[in-house]
């Protein structure tokens, strides 16, 4: 299976001396939704950060489609926890912003980031400013931004974590729903073992700080399934129970 992104043997320390990752090697697949998941501060969202460009590592390599990344690009987006939407911003400029950037031109940037609004179920608030929308609308205007540029790769962090539970299962469903129209590949980083097991191709482990990989699981689904089929799949029973015992015993 080819490899999108390659992280070769990084490693981070912060200037504080908290070793956050530590010989991290992985190949991640295109096309597919990779999750990292363990314990909090076992440094998900760093390792996330890095294969973003945002942050950099203090050992190791990260080569995205055969290129040595040193930085940001244009092949990858990234969906924030916070949402990070511009508050003086309407929906629609918001979702073309990354667009504007590009210097794509206006009446085009306006149709494309449209199409997506229309697409993550926010038609009828292309207008509305995000102190108007609730936290569930600014994560769709969130993913919304990062489908709009047509990077090859989403990276989410925690996309899901500040709605309730009913919420989060709808948006779950709808990303799987996006991705089969979009086909994108997506890391993900989630704390909710439901969640990885539900959403995931592939789940990387991750130990304790200094985060290493423990353990690689992708889980055996049938993803043609409904939703309710999958969460009483026994692919999907079994992986949730075998990412518990995992985390139980190590921690």
């Amino acid at each position: 299976m080819e490899a999108i992104i390659e992280v070769r043997n990084i490693a981070k320390t912060y200037d504080s001396g908290v070793e956050a990752l530590r010989d991290i090697t992985l190949a991640l697949p295109r096309g597919e939704l990779s999750t990292f998941l363990g314990p909090s501060g076992c440094g998900k969202t760093t390792l996330l950060k890095i294969i973003a460009g945002l942050i950099s590592p203090s050992e190791g390599e990260l080569w995205v489609k055969g290129n040595k990344v040193t930085g940001p690009g244009p092949e990858r987006a990234f969906v924030f926890q916070d949402f990070a939407l511009l508050p003086w911003a309407s929906v629609l400029r918001n979702v073309a912003f990354g667009l504007e950037l590009r210097g794509i031109p206006k009446d085009e940037r306006q149709d494309i980031a449209r199409k997506y609004i229309e697409e993550v179920g926010l038609s009828s608030f292309e207008s509305h400013y995000p102190h108007q929308l609730s936290g569930g609308m600014k994560q769709r205007v969130g993913l919304a931004r990062a489908l709009a540029i047509d990077a090859d790769i989403v990276l989410m962090d925690e996309p899901f974590s500040s709605v309730d539970e009913q919420t989060r299962r709808k948006f779950q469903e709808e990303l799987l729903d996006l991705l089969k129209i979009n086909q994108k590949t997506v890391i993900f980083v989630t704390h909710s073992i439901e969640e990885a097991a539900y959403l995931s191709d592939q789940i990387i482990l991750l130990s304790q700080r200094p985060g290493s990989v423990l353990r690689i699981i992708r889980p055996n689904i049938e993803r043609g399934a409904s939703a309710d089929e999958i969460r009483r799949d026994k692919g999907y029973l079994d992986a949730v129970d075998e990412i518990w015992k995992i985390l139980r015993d190590y921690v």
